[in-house]
């Protein structure tokens, strides 16, 4: 059995049969195709389209092959890295799984390119210098598993997608040209087939929530701007009562607190932030701002 043909079969049992469940932003998909690519694939062949619950084998087989197995070029990289970037693809995309690899092939310190999502010459060149492949595969599940989690569908599948992640990292490995054996059970279990993309991905923490106590925004903040007209409007009367000299006080230390607080959650936020930009492989606060700078220099 060829390396297409035996990982098609772990992908089988990790997609299961027909499904349609709301949460899953596949919609309806059959045997891990969805309703849209076969729709397009029954199209571009000149034939009607008709429910994906009537896909047959033939029809299964030569879409994973077209559509992902040969799209991320799993056919040039070497037993059980094809297999569980094919995995990927087929649950994620091709271009997300790529740049798992591409990721975990940078982070070997193997490869310099973009992370573009393109499985190009530099990438299978890379993929081809790695000396164990075992620890390459740990890496991609490890980032897959991570970006998995940054997913508002994750409270919905993340027991699923654990388990097939785990089952995947075995497998392939077991595959690989390391030293992980012997071939491990694998079963399908449910939610693991629930597709997932970057745009269900969580949102990220506004920054503007901790500007308004911060900085600049310490003096035009709603919050902070009443308590300094409050301030104002009880200082002409300091001295005159114990309970404005300790609102006075309370208020001073509010404001405080206030900045505090911002200052923390700000920290927070950008943690958060870069963070989660590193896991879904967007571009950090930092890097982003560096773009928006040299954009204002282009123009």
């Amino acid at each position: 059995m060829d390396d297409f043909a035996r990982s098609l079969a772990k992908v089988l049992i990790s997609e299961g049969g027909f499904t349609n469940n709301p949460n899953d932003p596949g919609g309806a998909t059959n045997k891990g195709i969805t309703q849209r690519v076969y729709n397009e694939y029954r199209t571009a062949k000149g034939l009607p389209t008709q429910s994906v619950k009537l896909i047959s084998d033939g029809e299964v087989s030569d879409i994973y092959r077209s559509r992902y197995w040969d799209m991320a070029s799993c056919g040039k990289l070497r037993s059980g890295v094809s297999y569980v970037l094919f995995d990927g693809t087929v649950n994620s995309g091709v271009s997300q799984a790529v740049k798992w690899l591409q990721r975990a092939l940078k982070q070997l310190g193997l490869y310099q390119g973009a992370i573009d999502g393109l499985c190009g010459q530099g990438t299978i060149l890379a993929a081809g210098g790695v000396n164990d492949d075992d620890g390459l595969i740990r890496i991609i599940m490890e980032r897959r598993l991570a970006f998995l989690k940054a997913l508002k569908t994750w409270k919905y599948f993340g027991k699923g997608w654990s388990a097939r992640c785990a089952a995947v990292l075995k497998t392939g490995q077991v595959w690989a040209s390391g030293s992980v054996g012997p071939d491990p059970a694998f079963a399908f279990v449910e939610g693991g087939q629930a597709k997932a993309f970057i745009s269900d991905a969580k949102a990220a923490p506004v920054l503007a929530i901790a500007d308004g106590t911060t900085g600049s925004g310490f003096a035009s903040g709603a919050v902070t701007g009443y308590i300094a007209s409050a301030k104002d409007q009880l200082s002409q009367f300091a001295g005159s009562s114990t309970f404005i000299d300790h609102a006075l006080m309370w208020m001073t230390v509010g404001s405080i607190a206030l900045v505090g607080a911002g200052a923390a959650y700000r920290w927070y936020a950008k943690r958060v932030q870069n963070r989660r930009a590193d896991v879904l492989d967007l571009p950090t606060i930092a890097q982003a701002a560096g773009a928006q700078t040299l954009d204002a220099v282009a123009a």
